[in-house]
């Protein structure tokens, strides 16, 4: 027996890689994983797995059973109505977005913040395409996010700005990368290192949104620009809408940060609902300038998608 890190896979076969750099091709036991049930799909890039080796063919084996996750980002699968893994194990996510081609979407961005919140996983929002013209309320946003206590950072693929801030934060860390599609996830990635050559493709002319050039999750080891650091890099599938997974309705201002400290303290208590009553701290908040009017009604739309299970935007 021997433990991997799953790079990546579809359906019952997964690509492993043992702590020795060796790649397998493995099967799941029994086509059964203990530990998995109810998900839309058993593994991840980033899991760690306990791999029997195939005897006979070094390139393939077994995967035997799952290494306890310390974390692992998920979004729901509306057409399989389970939760969808999209990475494991992760010591930091990039949420991708852009200023224009495709449209910015502030509000993707705020339910990917929620989602690695509720895993405790450090996110990072990462601005692609800053060489465009970048519009004074995109600026707005930007900042809001920072004012609260994200770190944003804005690069450019096509000239490099960034570039090297950027790769520095990478080091040492398994990152996944997440957005829409068409940001250019895979365009940022083969940047950092242009030998992996990654599929990339334009957006549609007539709706202004990128096509799925990556299909399934991978894990990439990137060697960085200067050749000496290696950046563990899990590519995500581009994904139109983010639909939070396993966050009740009533928790998820605690997942807004400048919402988190002041819930409680209303004077309706716990039961206010934040969206009508007098005395409500949150609302308060919004009026003052302190809770940014558009991250309310990011909360808000949340909620009510939770709630009523209806898509809300």
């Amino acid at each position: 027996m021997t433990e991997a890190t799953v790079l990546g896979g579809t359906n019952n076969v997964f690509d492993v890689e043992d702590d020795d750099g060796h790649v397998r091709s493995c099967i799941i036991k029994g086509k059964i994983l203990k530990g998995v049930e109810g998900y839309y799909n058993p593994l991840a890039p980033g899991d760690r797995v306990i791999v029997d080796p195939d005897e006979l063919d070094v390139d393939r084996g077994r995967i035997i059973s799952l290494v306890p996750r310390k974390n692992h980002f998920v979004r729901l699968n509306q057409k399989g109505n389970a939760p969808q893994l999209l990475a494991a194990n992760l010591d930091l996510l990039v949420i991708v977005t852009t200023p224009n081609e495709p449209p910015f979407r502030p509000r993707f961005v705020d339910r990917a913040l929620v989602q690695a919140d509720a895993e405790h996983i450090p996110a990072v929002i990462l601005l692609n395409k800053a060489d465009l013209a970048i519009d004074p309320d995109v600026y707005d946003r930007l900042s809001d996010w920072e004012r609260i206590g994200y770190r944003v950072m804005e690069v450019s693929a096509k000239t490099r700005k960034g570039m090297d801030e950027f790769s520095r934060l990478l080091r040492g860390k398994l990152t996944a990368f997440v957005g829409q599609s068409g940001v250019g996830k895979s365009s940022v990635i083969n940047t950092l290192n242009t030998d992996l050559n990654l599929r990339t493709a334009g957006l549609s002319q007539k709706y202004g949104k990128g096509s799925h050039t990556t299909t399934k999750g991978t894990l990439f080891h990137v060697v960085d620009g200067n050749g000496e650091n290696r950046i563990d890099i899990i590519d995500t599938p581009g994904v139109r809408r983010f639909v939070l997974h396993d966050i009740p309705a009533e928790d998820l201002a605690l997942y807004f940060p400048e919402m988190e400290k002041i819930v409680g303290t209303c004077s309706w208590g716990a039961s206010c609902s934040h969206t009508h009553e007098p005395g409500c701290k949150i609302l308060e908040a919004v009026y003052a300038g302190v809770i940014h009017e558009q991250r309310y009604e990011s909360w808000r739309r949340n909620r009510e998608e939770i709630e009523t299970g209806s898509p809300a935007d």
